[in-house]
């Protein structure tokens, strides 16, 4: 009986095979690529709003505070949108006519809220509460990067449940001290730009009880560092009690190159944000 196929099927059977499985692994390859773009995660775009406002001007320019217009931050699962009388507290008196503010002027006299569009949205089942990464030591420029140089609001992260991972692993690095929630240019130590920190509580240092500087405390006598105390009954919050000073002796050794372990030995005090240690 006549051969069906020629000796050369077998070579393109294999070939075949080879081709679906580079096809295969390809396509997977550039899926896990598209799901991290910012075609999807939204990472860098500035959505059309409204009103063009710009956190540049306000925060940097101006210097109003994060919680002026974010009251929930500290208190609530959502940091809120202003309403529209937080933006009449100023604009009643100043740029009164001017037509960029003529939504805001619009929304006073009718009580229709301003349709802002949501940058940073996560999905539906997804719970994310401000109030107590804010009051545990992070920074509002660790999620939502450098605000007070943003002329028009924009996503910097991508959101994605790994990001979220990737602090949760090893959240230490993150960390700062509750006085420097707001401050945009806060920066973790390193070699170049040692911190010194110092605590008044046994038993480990929080992000609630210590206090950094960038200024090298040796050979001054005693140093004033700052503390905030809470004294409601609900539970503290980064800014509701005004920092006390506290006398501490000058016996901070700065703090080492970060590594990221949040591992602490022979009695020092972990640094907030780097998880490295100071010794008292």
């Amino acid at each position: 009986m006549a051969q069906v196929f020629d000796r050369s099927s077998n070579a393109l059977a294999r070939f075949s095979l080879v081709l679906t499985g580079v096809i295969v692994i390809a396509l997977g390859v550039t899926l896990d690529q598209l799901q991290r773009s910012p075609w999807v995660t939204r990472q860098g775009q500035r959505p059309d709003q409204p009103i063009p406002f710009s956190h540049k001007h306000h925060v940097e320019g101006l210097g109003l505070q994060c919680q002026y217009c974010h009251t929930q931050v500290e208190k609530a699962a959502y940091a809120g949108i202003p309403p529209t009388k937080t933006c009449i507290n100023c604009h009643a008196q100043i740029w009164t006519n001017a037509e960029l503010l003529e939504p805001v002027r619009q929304s006073w006299a009718t009580g229709a809220s301003i349709q802002w569009i949501r940058v940073h949205d996560l999905p539906d089942y997804v719970y994310f509460n401000h109030e107590i990464h804010v009051n545990k030591g992070i920074g509002c420029a660790s999620c939502h990067g450098r605000v007070d140089e943003m002329p028009l609001m924009y996503q910097q992260n991508t959101l994605q449940m790994e990001w979220c991972l990737n602090c949760h692993r090893n959240p230490a690095v993150n960390l700062r001290p509750t006085s420097e929630i707001y401050n945009m240019a806060w920066a973790g130590p390193s070699s170049e730009r040692p911190v010194w920190c110092t605590s008044t509580v046994t038993g480990g240092a929080t992000a609630q009880n210590v206090s950094c500087t960038t200024t090298n405390p040796s050979g001054k006598g005693p140093e004033v560092a700052m503390l905030q105390m809470n004294t409601e009954a609900n539970g503290p919050t980064s800014s509701d009690v005004p920092p006390l000073g506290i006398t501490m002796p000058a016996s901070l050794s700065e703090v080492y190159e970060p590594d990221g372990s949040g591992q602490v030995s022979d009695g020092s005090v972990p640094h907030p944000q780097s998880g490295a240690a100071v010794e008292l």
